[in-house]
């Protein structure tokens, strides 16, 4: 039986969908694991901190027995020496409030060196959490900065637990950078059980931030090639001026479109009803980790057309439709919608899979893993030999 611990987690956006509080328009899929995560091992008997960024709620905010810990405003300091303080100052004076046994971060940047080196110093463990493919490969070439890239490469190395989202991701990182990792399965929100079948107006659901790599787009030219089929492209820009002007060249095409409606930022706590109107969720992105979106589709029985494929769980579970080009994706979308029968039956092997699989077990596994691993290193310094 494994005790409380005190669990730290580095989640910098996760205040507004932890509290409720402020714009929550723009909710990205860790900050969505990392409440979640949060609030499972809370409810496993653990005391449980989020480092948060500083947006006016206090230095310290307790909410449903979570603490929110503030490091720095976002935008604070000035550029150029901005990283050192408040940045890197203010976030190891929060992980040193945090007092914790274990700090858990995610995604990959300078943060996770950041986080790492905290740990070593103080003898805390620390586990980093893979988001999405790229952060498997050699060079982190999706890293702008040079700075950034190495701090990440060297909280990668230091981590006591590297825990990835798929199989993919742990040969990715044994190949690239001669680590080895544990695939922990994410958590999902169940829907609420109302009783009552839901309305499924929406012929085809795409949910998501609106920028380049998730190639919203794609959903567009498949509207025109499926003119009698409804899409609903859900989503908003990032908050930065090129993605505001990329989102409005694609509501500017989407306007054209009588069968396209572009509601604009979903909030993830509304999002639920979108994808519980859905027949189809469809997902266009060029690269992924293991999408929430796909677990938010699943846990209410709708199947997923992508061109990716975690793990392959699509294609060997028969989750939904895998496509190799734009041509396959829309016959994949025109079959499902004419064959009810075989959608449902689909949707009813995702609801199971996920309900059974991405449960709130996934929390304990983290601890177990930490745990394990200590115990191998203290047995081979016993023995004089060492661990990888």
């Amino acid at each position: 039986m494994i005790g409380s611990r005190k669990i730290c987690i580095v989640g910098l956006d996760a205040y507004g969908l932890l509290s409720g509080e402020g714009d929550l328009r723009y909710v990205g899929g860790e900050t969505v694991q990392h409440v979640l995560l949060a609030r499972a091992w809370r409810d496993l008997g653990h005391e449980v901190s989020i480092v948060v960024y500083d947006d006016g709620q206090g230095e310290k905010r307790e909410v449903d027995g979570i603490t929110a810990i503030a490091a720095h405003r976002r935008h604070a300091g000035i550029p150029g020496l901005r990283f050192f303080h408040p940045r890197a100052s203010k976030l190891v004076a929060a992980l040193m409030a945090a007092d914790a046994d274990v700090y858990y971060q995610s995604p990959a940047g300078a943060f996770t060196g950041l986080t790492a080196w905290y740990c070593r110093m103080t003898g805390r463990r620390f586990i980093f959490r893979v988001a999405s493919d790229s952060d498997c490969e050699k060079e982190h070439s999706r890293i702008r900065l040079w700075r950034d890239r190495r701090l990440f490469d060297y909280g990668l190395k230091h981590a006591d637990l590297v825990a990835a989202q798929t199989e993919v991701q742990a040969n990715m990182l044994r190949a690239n950078h001669g680590l080895e990792s544990s695939v922990v399965n994410m958590l999902v929100e169940p829907p609420p059980r109302t009783g009552l079948a839901p309305d499924k107006d929406i012929d085809v659901l795409w949910v998501g931030n609106l920028r380049a790599l998730k190639r919203p787009e794609l959903v567009l030219e498949l509207a025109r090639q499926l003119p009698q089929v409804s899409f609903t492209l859900a989503g908003g820009p990032l908050p930065h001026p090129t993605s505001r002007t990329y989102f409005d060249d694609v509501k500017v095409a989407a306007a054209r479109l009588p069968n396209v409606s572009m509601p604009g930022p979903v909030r993830y706590a509304d999002s639920g009803a979108w994808f519980d109107r859905a027949r189809v969720f469809l997902n266009t992105s060029s690269v992924e980790g293991f999408p929430n979106t796909f677990l938010q589709a699943w846990i209410r029985g709708v199947p997923v057309v992508s061109f990716f494929d975690p793990d392959g769980l699509i294609r060997r579970l028969q989750l939904g439709a895998v496509c190799a080009s734009l041509d396959d994706m829309r016959e994949a979308v025109r079959g499902l919608l004419e064959m009810e029968a075989y959608r449902e039956n689909l949707g009813r092997r995702a609801r199971d899979f996920v309900a059974r699989e991405f449960t709130s077990a996934a929390a304990a596994r983290y601890i177990e893993l930490l745990e394990t691993r200590t115990l191998r290193v203290r047995m081979g310094a016993a023995d004089g030999g060492s661990i990888p």
